[in-house]
């Protein structure tokens, strides 16, 4: 009944629950996310970022936040989710994570019910929900790939992202039955080196996992502007709004933003908190 309620209260403009992840580590995940819901926020989008990289979450570094509280903090009784939100830039929401989100996949039945009827509450406050995952292929990753609406991948140019970015895609296949995921390529010189890494990537998909279709969603390109910005702990979509990478940014942004939605709810029936949580 919870489930049904959540997904069913906001027909005429969906939540679209976005997980962001990317198999392997340092490919600047996490600067993605964090620019991104920078930009949709601009936009007039109200954006809660959820910082599940399990015991190891820092978007709230990149923003110079400092969170009293974190979701261990939830799963104690002693706060609610809305409580432990704090406001970033351009009025963003994070949701901190902390070791908190170490159990999830070790709650109890009445815990996981709990978790749900928390984001129950809030989710009409938001257009976009966004996962920042973990990096490998982690149950926990998994989980919360499974749970979201659409799934993007974060690759690079370095061969082993692209080995760990298969990896992720053929466990999530595997295990949870998902067939379509979105490739955004990192750290590039020109759109046209990403383009190959993107057709590398599908010309592999295409022989050894026939029943998965990966779709180009952009590039950023390499720039000093993003080590600026991390020191800062600042967005670096903040900072230099006119670099070349906030222009990347933006057109991801205006991508996602544009995309045709269905007022019967396209992107939210796919919202199932149960495969994060099992809740039968």
């Amino acid at each position: 009944e919870t489930l049904k309620r959540m997904v069913g209260k906001n027909k005429k403009h969906p939540l679209r629950v976005l997980a962001i992840s990317s198999g392997k580590g340092g490919v600047g995940k996490t600067n993605v996310v964090t620019n991104l819901a920078y930009a949709l926020s601009k936009k007039g989008r109200r954006v809660l970022v959820f910082d599940a990289d399990m015991g190891l979450g820092n978007i709230h570094i990149l923003l110079g936040l400092a969170p009293k509280f974190n979701l261990e903090h939830v799963l104690s009784g002693q706060k609610t989710v809305a409580e432990i939100i704090v406001e970033g830039p351009v009025g963003i929401r994070i949701l901190p994570a902390g070791s908190g989100v170490q159990e999830l996949t070790q709650l109890t039945h009445e815990a996981r019910l709990l978790l749900l009827e928390e984001f129950d509450r809030i989710s009409q406050e938001y257009d976009f929900l966004m996962f920042d995952t973990g990096a490998g292929i982690s149950s926990n990753v998994t989980y919360f790939c499974s749970a979201a609406n659409e799934t993007i991948l974060i690759a690079t140019t370095e061969p082993t992202s692209l080995t760990d970015v298969y990896a992720l895609m053929k466990v999530l296949y595997q295990k949870h039955n998902q067939k379509y995921f979105r490739l955004i390529v990192n750290s590039v010189k020109s759109e046209k080196e990403a383009l190959e890494i993107y057709r590398h990537l599908s010309a592999v998909t295409d022989k050894f996992l026939s029943h998965i279709t990966v779709e180009y969603l952009g590039h950023i390109l390499t720039d000093p502007n993003v080590s600026k910005a991390v020191r800062q702990q600042r967005a670096f979509m903040e900072l230099y709004p006119h670099s070349k990478v906030s222009q990347c940014i933006n057109e991801l942004c205006n991508k996602i933003v544009n995309e045709k939605t269905s007022d019967s709810g396209e992107y939210d029936h796919t919202f199932l908190w149960k495969d994060v949580f099992q809740v039968q």
